[in-house]
């Protein structure tokens, strides 16, 4: 999880999240991926584009929500992060029918790469190179 490790600004550990946090934070990704799937968009450039929600972070008063998105074998989300952000509005009003909170969070979007990063380590791993080092034969 990406929150193990993480840091402040000032170099101490940051406070990692809590079980309110987590919850809000899996409810609206539950939530923005059912309204991605439905595709219920009027910007034509998200149009049948398929995002996949991989996380989403809330910040500790519950009012921003960081909303990582990517899409599964293409690496064109950070194109679609602005036409996101321009939907952002619509989904955070969405979201409101669903969601169980006095206020909803305002919503950003962010791309997700650690799977990009995660397909290149395993295609470095693979490299012949690589693997004949790992077997520890020369």
């Amino acid at each position: 999880m990406r929150h193990a490790g993480a840091r402040s600004s000032t170099g101490l550990a940051a406070k990692p999240p809590s079980q309110r946090q987590l919850r809000v934070a899996e409810e609206i990704r539950h939530l923005l991926a059912g309204q991605f799937q439905r595709g219920e968009f009027r910007d034509p450039e998200l149009a049948g584009v398929v995002v996949t929600v991989t996380e989403v972070r809330v910040s500790p008063d519950l009012k921003n929500a960081t909303a990582f998105v990517t899409r599964l074998g293409r690496s064109d989300i950070g194109e679609k992060l602005p036409a996101l952000r321009r939907a952002a509005p619509f989904l955070r009003a969405q979201m409101a029918k669903g969601l169980r909170l006095r206020a909803v969070p305002a919503l950003s979007f962010q791309a997700d790469t650690s799977i990009d990063y995660a397909m290149h380590v395993d295609e470095l791993l693979r490299a012949p190179e690589v693997a004949r080092d790992l077997r520890g034969k020369p």
